[in-house]
């Protein structure tokens, strides 16, 4: 279980090694809804770090807002690594950040299916010149989900921050 305190540090220590760098991060969600930029921009002085957030919830907002290839969602539906990826890339071209996350997922209660369960969450990660994905399956209800989604997206970023210097 992820504690309030976890999450407080978490972002501690991805504001410090982001600003370190220099670098801008910006968010791309769909199933979270904004609480990633949202548990980002409660920490005072984010502005120095952190650029914007893209709730691209609908699959036109995944197309116009981040460039995501209606092909790609039509082939792959939305909850899909390949939307993912392209999601946390477009994140970055279209903002001044270099770094970002994406998430997209089924957190319920309704829109499972035996392919994509609730629970379902695939997310992505952007630091210049690499993009990784990585697929969940959650258990819980929808803000069981959705919580544990923000937490592993930014622990996720801050790890691989840690193991890049």
């Amino acid at each position: 279980m992820h504690t309030a305190r976890d999450l407080q540090d978490t972002l501690e220590q991805l504001a410090q090694a982001l600003q370190q760098r220099g670098w801008m991060m910006a968010t791309a969600e769909s199933c979270t809804g904004g609480m990633i930029a949202a548990a980002c921009t409660d920490l005072p002085g984010s502005s120095t770090w952190f650029d914007r957030g893209f709730v691209t919830y609908s699959n036109a907002a995944k197309t116009e807002m981040l460039g995501v290839p209606a092909q790609l969602i039509e082939q792959h539906g939305a909850v899909s690594e390949a939307v993912v990826r392209a999601m946390a890339e477009g994140a970055v071209a279209q903002s001044h950040a270099c770094v970002s996350v994406a998430v997209s997922g089924i957190a319920g209660p309704g829109g499972g299916s035996a392919e994509k369960p609730v629970g379902t969450v695939w997310l992505a990660w952007h630091t210049p010149g690499y993009t990784w994905t990585h697929g969940l399956q959650l258990p819980g209800q929808r803000t069981d989900i959705r919580q544990a989604t923000v937490h592993y997206a930014l622990k996720q970023l801050l790890e691989s921050l840690r193991t890049s210097t």
